[in-house]
């Protein structure tokens, strides 16, 4: 079942809210993920959550890459934007990067839930990215027709291909766009490097609260931006 008006519109407020039930697993299951996996590998708990900050430096990077090839405005919109097809950079090898994304942040920012939690964050995550892209294709075929038919087709919708599966359109990313549009994502990143290192988790609140104060100012000024006068 596809995503309605209101979760399209509310869309990040969503993966907030996601993330935020996520956490509150704590007060059915104290155990920490990562710390039960480490325990059962014999593993260094700090390498562990490093490889968790590993998967949400690469969901940045992804998004970043993916929002270089859109307007910002139209990455935050709250409106569907469905006049214009992108098919290149990493649309290239799979239909939907943003959501890809979102999919390595909840893995990444799971491993400091609990085990519960964890399961939680990934497998709401999925349900809800795969409600959004549902109502995103629908729309896009009936906007763009046999144009996106066969994009469809060649072009995973969630899971990337190692090789680009169309052809290039020349077109060019704009990486201080993309890094402008992402900028909060990459203080997720920051915020789990730091924990990583130090399994401070004030110092990690700290940050992760800094990246939601730019996300909430840099999206409301894009939205305003995008919005037909």
């Amino acid at each position: 079942m596809k995503a309605t008006d209101w979760e399209f519109k509310y869309r990040a407020l969503v993966f907030g809210l996601i993330f935020a039930f996520a956490f509150q697993m704590y007060a059915v299951d104290r155990q920490n993920a990562t710390a039960v996996l480490a325990t059962w590998m014999g593993a260094d708990i700090h390498l562990l959550f490093g490889f968790a900050a590993l998967l949400v430096l690469v969901a940045a990077f992804v998004r970043t890459w993916a929002s270089s090839y859109l307007h910002a405005g139209v990455v935050y919109a709250a409106e569907l934007k469905s006049a214009a097809l992108v098919a290149d950079g990493p649309y290239r090898q799979v239909r939907n990067p943003l959501y890809f994304a979102n999919v390595l942040l909840a893995a990444g920012m799971g491993a400091m839930a609990s085990r519960t939690g964890f399961v939680v964050a990934v497998v709401l995550m999925l349900v809800f990215c795969y409600r959004l892209i549902l109502r995103e294709e629908s729309e896009l075929q009936a906007s763009q027709g046999q144009q996106y038919e066969a994009y469809r087709r060649a072009v995973p919708r969630l899971w990337p291909s190692l090789q680009p599966r169309v052809a290039s359109s020349g077109q060019r990313a704009q990486w201080i766009e993309g890094f402008k549009a992402e900028s909060w994502y990459w203080g997720f990143a920051v915020a789990l490097v730091a924990f990583a290192l130090t399994l401070n988790t004030r110092l990690a609140l700290v940050i992760l609260g800094a990246s939601m104060v730019l996300f909430w100012v840099s999206s409301t000024v894009l939205r305003k931006k995008s919005a037909p006068l």
